[in-house]
């Protein structure tokens, strides 16, 4: 994505998790969002957001030095080593897995949602501080201003050009509709592991979920403070097959949460057969998830900021 649009609560957790109040304060804001979605008329309702770039997301994670906490291998480039020293001697050592090939080589795919993005200039009158979203008859789209009279449009089961001419809410909006580029998945997907003793996999390639919710830069997050806080634990001690499955039950919990929100969007979106085919995949994905959650453990350890605990201790 050449923009992501960042609640004010997805942003609070990164201001938090990174320690500073202004992070992102200077980038443009979003305060309002309009949705037509299915045969209901446009509704505008209050929102709060920032428009960032993947780009400034990176260059935040790049302000920290790594120290020699955390050792990129350059034999093995798609692999994080973390190696963990305590002060009595205990040594583990953990793979972060965030690129193929990952040590569990099936994925969960629930549907097939092809995206593409294209650059877009708005008409003068459009609001400003506003985002779009639309569903029309083959697709959805997402329509982000940058704050500078462009905007970056999203267009999920379609081409751009394609779905706004279809779009009565969008494509008034635009002026002028740059050729699109490349398509990539945006279809819920995980590992059907995400966790062994001795490695854990995390980032899109490994868990990704569908930005009908908005929720997937939250989410990768709150993957991160957990896997943090895995990697704390081990480092204490804690039994490494019971962080595996803790890690691995959570991220399956989240990601069924996950399905499980999006099946009203895909079932109210439209009528014709591309909604009704990504609502049975988002249900049978929200089926599966259930059946595998049910074959997992009660979580043993309790979240504490960003240390896991034992729940019988955390009581």
């Amino acid at each position: 994505m050449p923009v992501i649009m960042l609640s004010d609560a997805a942003l609070g957790l990164l201001r938090d998790v990174f320690g500073n109040g202004a992070l992102f304060a200077d980038r443009p804001r979003i305060e309002r969002r309009v949705v037509k979605w299915g045969s209901a008329e446009a509704v505008e309702m209050p929102h709060g957001a920032v428009v960032v770039s993947e780009d400034s997301l990176a260059d935040v994670l790049d302000m920290f030095p790594r120290g020699n906490v955390a050792k990129r291998s350059s034999a093995k480039p798609d692999r994080a080593q973390l190696n963990i020293q305590q002060s009595n001697d205990f040594n583990a050592k953990i793979t972060l897995q965030a690129m193929p090939p990952f040590s569990c080589g099936e994925t969960l795919r629930f549907g097939e949602r092809l995206s593409t993005t294209a650059r877009v200039t708005l008409k003068a009158d459009a609001p400003a501080r506003t985002c779009w979203i639309e569903a029309v008859d083959a697709g959805w789209l997402f329509l982000i201003p940058d704050g500078f009279g462009q905007a970056w449009l999203l267009a999920v089961g379609g081409n751009p050009q394609t779905l706004a001419q279809d779009a009565p809410l969008i494509g008034p909006l635009i002026d002028m509709l740059e050729p699109a580029g490349g398509q990539f998945d945006t279809s819920p997907r995980m590992l059907a592991q995400l966790a062994g003793v001795g490695w854990l996999a995390c980032g899109t390639a490994a868990i990704a979920f569908d930005p009908i919710c908005g929720d997937g830069t939250a989410q990768a997050a709150r993957e991160g403070i957990l896997a943090a806080a895995v990697i704390g634990a081990l480092a204490r001690g804690e039994d490494p097959a019971l962080l595996a499955t803790h890690y691995h039950s959570l991220l399956l919990a989240s990601l069924r949460r996950h399905l499980q929100l999006s099946l009203p969007f895909y079932a109210n979106g439209g009528a014709g057969r591309w909604w009704h085919e990504q609502y049975a995949a988002a249900k049978a994905g929200y089926e599966q998830t259930t059946a595998l959650l049910a074959r997992l453990p009660e979580p043993r350890f309790a979240l504490h900021g960003f240390d896991l605990v034992r729940r019988e201790r955390a009581a």
